[in-house]
C-alpha cells in the first residue's frame, strides 16, 4: 500500500476521501527540511501549510506527487518537480466564490469603518459616528488587478454594487473584458491612479513580488480602499504601513501577510484603518470540502499511474518514469 504523508491533517471529507486507499501519515509540520526524512518514506505528500523544496524532491527519489489542496503552488519547487516526473495536484476552482466573497466583506467592511467602529463602541465612544469615515461604494471605480476566476466573481459582485469595473491583467485579451462588460486598463499605472478600491488577484511571482510598493502607493489617491486576498507578499508592508499611517491611502483589508502564521505586535495591527484575517477567505466548510477531495481524489490516481488533469505542470507526464 502505497503512504501518503500530510503536512498537516485535512478537512474531514478529504481524510474520507483516502481512508483505506493509502497508508495515512500526518507530519504536523509542512517545512521540508524539518520532515525530510518523513518525506523520504512517502509516495505522495498533501502539503496545506508549509513549503517542498529542489533539495526535499531531488531527495526524495520515491516520491510520485505533490498535492496543494488550492490553486497556490509559489510554496512548491515546480520546476523541479516537473524535472523529476512529480505532478503537482492543484483544485481549481474549489474556493473561487469564498475567496471572491472575503474579498467582497473585506471591501465592504473597510469602506464602513466597520473596524474601528466596533473597536470604538466597545469602549462606549458612540461619537465615533460624527468621524464621517465610511464610503459609499455605489459610482466608484473598482480596480481589479488580474482577472482569473476569483477576480471574475468579485467583479460581478462590484458590478452589481453600481461600481464600475476596472481591470488590469497583461495575459487576458481587451476583447474578454470588454464581453464581460467592464474596461481593461493598458497598465497598472492606469488602475491605480483611477481607482477608489485597489483588489490583488493574482499569484506570487518575480514579477508581482511587493507590487503594491512605495512608489505605487504614490499613484492611488487619498480615499483609496485596498483589498489584498491573494498573497502576502504582493505588498510591501512597511510601505503599506506608512501609507495607511500618514493618510496616503484610506484604508486597507487583507486576509495574507509576508510572515504566517502572522505573528502578534505586527505594526500594522495597530492602526484603526487596517483589517487583517488569517488566511481563511478559503476556509468555508463547502470550498474546504471541495479542494481537499480534489487533492485526494488527484493523489489517487497519480498513485494509480493515471495522468490526473488538475495538474500544474503537465510536463511532467513528458518525465521517463510515465513512459
Amino acid at each position: 500500500m502505497n503512504t501518503v504523508l500530510l503536512s498537516h491533517p485535512l478537512y474531514q471529507d478529504g481524510m474520507d476521501a483516502l481512508d483505506g486507499k493509502v497508508e495515512i501519515k500526518i507530519a504536523h509540520n509542512g517545512d521540508s527540511d524539518v520532515i525530510l526524512s518523513q518525506l523520504q518514506q512517502a509516495d505522495g505528500f498533501i502539503l496545506r501549510i508549509g513549503k517542498i523544496d529542489r533539495k526535499a524532491i531531488e531527495a526524495c527519489p520515491d516520491l510520485k506527487v505533490i498535492a496543494r489542496p488550492g490553486v497556490g503552488v509559489d510554496n512548491v519547487d515546480v520546476e523541479a518537480a516537473t524535472e523529476n516526473g512529480i505532478p503537482v495536484v492543484i483544485a481549481p476552482l474549489a474556493n473561487s466564490r469564498s475567496v471572491a466573497e472575503h474579498a467582497l466583506a473585506l471591501m465592504l467592511s473597510i469602506s464602513k469603518n466597520l473596524p474601528e467602529s466596533d473597536a470604538e463602541t466597545r469602549k462606549g465612544n458612540f461619537a465615533i459616528r460624527e468621524k464621517y469615515a465610511t464610503t459609499e461604494l455605489s459610482g466608484l471605480t473598482a480596480g481589479i488587478v488580474g482577472f482569473g476566476n476569483i477576480a471574475q466573481i468579485f467583479a460581478s459582485f462590484c458590478s452589481a454594487l453600481g461600481m464600475q469595473v476596472l481591470i488590469y491583467d497583461p495575459y487576458i485579451s481587451e476583447s474578454k473584458v470588454v464581453a464581460a462588460g467592464y474596461r481593461k486598463a493598458c497598465d497598472l499605472d492606469e488602475l491605480l491612479t483611477g481607482a477608489d478600491v485597489v483588489s490583488l488577484h493574482v499569484p506570487s511571482t518575480p514579477e508581482t513580488k511587493n507590487m503594491i510598493n512605495t512608489e505605487t502607493l504614490e499613484r492611488m489617491k487619498p480615499t483609496t480602499l485596498l483589498v489584498n486576498t491573494a498573497r502576502g507578499d504582493l505588498i510591501d508592508e512597511m510601505a503599506l504601513h506608512d501609507a495607511l499611517s500618514t493618510g496616503k491611502i484610506k484604508a486597507a483589508g487583507v486576509d495574507v501577510l509576508h510572515a504566517e502564521p502572522m505573528p502578534a505586535g505586527h505594526p500594522l495591527f495597530e492602526l484603526p484603518n487596517f483589517q487583517v484575517s488569517p488566511h481563511l477567505a478559503a476556509q468555508t466548510p463547502q470550498a474546504t470540502a471541495k479542494a481537499v477531495v480534489m487533492a485526494a481524489e488527484g493523489t489517487l490516481a497519480i498513485l494509480r499511474g493515471e495522468r490526473w488533469p488538475n495538474v500544474v505542470n503537465p510536463a511532467a507526464y513528458d518525465h521517463p518514469r510515465w513512459k
